[in-house]
Formats: structure tokens, C-alpha cells, sequence
């Protein structure tokens, strides 16, 4: 089958591969335009682009496709099917007509819940015992076409954003190339609007912790912005980044570093206490709570700084 392939980063890629590994022709790649990444900002290719290139496969990275020239791109490609993850661009409606069995999407939630562009860190922040991959027929709305197939697997109790997505991209691209084998005998099913729910952009200020909410949700917090834009909260005005952490007992004013067992950092929430696991300073390296608590000679009492006002975290 010609299937044009639209995605961005590495969730994308790993299905962009297996759909080449299955033997489908792949007349192009679009992807989003080089960024500035790194301490020096560099301009750097995403990983769809990079792994396109070590194909062989023609790439093309457009700013937008409501121009003339990536439509006249896809035309020329004549696809039969155009297949998109994470590719970060609104598709058109000229864009979704053209393949000949329309665009189909890698969706890592079970939809209709988590719509939009962090469904599994809202996921993770809700507290879901499950998530999974849809294969979805794209229409002009946000993640609101009819679902070709799904595959649901739980989500660990220790389970981050970082180690979630990896499953959930190997578990997207052997969706993806299943749906592809079985295309004209899939049967699409509408999504039930009244369970949908919106999962919004995260934001680099959702990421500070709050230690008046309970701590099994800062857990999640915790494990939901790892490894982006990773939880913090501040001590003495300074950023201290936390990795890792999981909620145990604990009674205190929020915030407060409690006296514990030897080698322990554990911080009193509204309720229960955060242990620290693993926490890193502004400008140092990752180390574990009590190397940390001892480093920094955090006494029992001693409190982080609380949230600046207005901080709310969705989920």
C-alpha cells in the first residue's frame, strides 16, 4: 500500500519503521521543521526526519499545510492512505481528502477519553488503571473520528510518562501495521461524545508541586512529568527537580522535611508525605533523597518553598 507518513517525534518514528519493515511503500515523509534543541540550541532534525534520511525515504518538513506546495507534494505521492502520530500540525480538510482510504491516526489513549495532545500524561495525573492505542479515521475535529481498532494495557503503579510512551509506541506501530493489512474490512465506530474528556497541553507551571494536595497525587504528579518538563518545587527560592517519589505516612505542615528513617527524604503533604527518591538541584546532577538530604543538611523542620499562587494541574 502508498501510505504518506506524518509524525514528529519518537513515539512516531517507531511506527514509521514498522510500517516500512512490513514492506509498505512510503512515497513521503513530512515532518515538523528542524528546532533548536541542546545548550546551544542548535538546529536539530526530529526523529521521524532523522530516521526518514536513514531510510532512504523522501522527506519533506513542512511549517504548515494549508500552503499550495505540500499539497502539491501530496498529490504527487498519490496516496492510498496517509498515517499520522504526533505529527504536531492541524490537517486541512483538502489534506484529509486526499488519500484515497482518508488519514488515520496513532492515538495513545482510550478514546473518546484523553482527546488532544497529552493523553498520557493525563492519564498517568488522573490516576487511569489503563490506557491504550486507538487507530482512529481522521475528521476535522480534535481526535473526534471513528475508532478502526484499540488495544488497552495498564498502567504500572512505579509507571512514568517516559517509560509509558516507549510501550505505548510499540504498541502504536504493531496497531498501526495490523490496521493497514486489514484496512477495507475494518469497520469504523463512533466515538461516544459523552464520555470524552480534553487532554490539554501540559505546561512547564503545572510541574510545581503543591504540597497542600494529598501525596498520592503528587506522586502521580511526579511520575506524569517525567521525563518532561519534570516536577519541582523550590528550597530556599532555589529549583530542585523531583524524579522520583512515591507516596508513604507521614503528618506535618505541608512542605515540611519530616524526621524519618536514616537516608529518607520524606516531606509532609496535605495529606500523608511525599518521599523523595531521586531529586536533582538546578544545574547539578540527579542523586538520590537521602544523599541529597544529607548534602544539603536538611533538618527535620526544615521546609520547600510553597507554590507560587494559582498553580492548578489538570487531570
Amino acid at each position: 500500500m502508498r501510505v504518506v507518513f506524518a509524525g514528529t517525534p519518537p513515539f512516531a518514528a517507531v511506527a514509521l519503521e514498522a510500517i516500512a519493515a512490513a514492506g509498505h511503500r512510503i512515497p513521503l515523509v513530512l515532518t515538523q521543521p528542524d528546532r533548536p534543541a541542546g545548550r546551544g540550541l542548535k538546529l536539530t532534525p526530529s526523529a521521524v526526519a532523522t530516521l526518514a534520511e536513514r531510510l532512504g525515504l523522501p522527506l519533506f518538513k513542512p511549517s504548515t499545510l494549508r500552503d499550495e506546495a505540500p499539497l502539491h507534494r501530496l498529490r504527487d505521492a498519490r496516496p492510498e492512505v496517509m498515517v499520522v502520530a504526533a505529527y504536531g500540525l492541524i490537517l486541512p480538510q483538502q489534506v484529509l481528502d486526499l488519500p484515497a482510504r482518508g488519514c488515520i491516526n496513532i492515538h495513545a489513549s482510550l478514546l473518546p477519553r484523553w482527546r488532544g495532545a497529552a493523553p498520557i500524561q493525563r492519564a498517568i495525573l488522573a490516576g487511569d488503571a489503563a490506557t491504550g492505542v486507538c487507530i482512529m479515521q481522521m475528521d476535522a475535529g480534535l481526535d473526534t473520528g471513528p475508532v478502526l481498532s484499540v488495544a488497552e494495557t495498564p498502567i504500572g503503579p512505579e509507571e512514568d510518562a517516559g517509560t509509558l510512551t516507549a510501550r505505548l509506541a510499540a504498541l502504536g506501530a504493531q496497531c498501526v501495521v495490523t490496521a493497514l493489512a486489514d484496512l477495507p474490512r475494518l469497520v469504523p465506530q463512533p466515538q461516544d461524545e459523552s464520555r470524552a474528556a480534553y487532554a490539554a497541553k501540559i505546561s512547564a507551571a503545572e510541574a510545581a508541586l503543591d504540597w497542600g494536595q494529598p501525596a498520592a497525587r503528587l506522586a502521580r504528579q511526579v511520575r506524569a512529568f517525567n521525563p518532561v518538563p519534570g516536577a519541582f518545587s523550590r528550597l530556599r527560592g532555589d529549583v530542585v527537580k523531583v524524579w522520583q517519589a512515591r507516596a508513604v505516612e507521614g503528618r506535618g505542615a505541608p512542605g515540611e522535611v519530616l524526621a524519618g528513617p536514616a537516608g529518607r527524604l520524606v516531606v509532609a503533604c496535605g495529606e500523608g508525605a511525599l518521599e523523595l527518591l531521586q531529586v536533582q538541584r538546578a544545574g547539578g546532577r540527579r542523586t538520590a533523597g537521602g544523599d541529597f538530604l544529607r548534602g544539603a543538611g536538611l533538618a527535620p523542620g526544615t521546609s520547600f518553598d510553597p507554590a507560587p499562587a494559582g498553580v492548578a494541574v489538570r487531570g
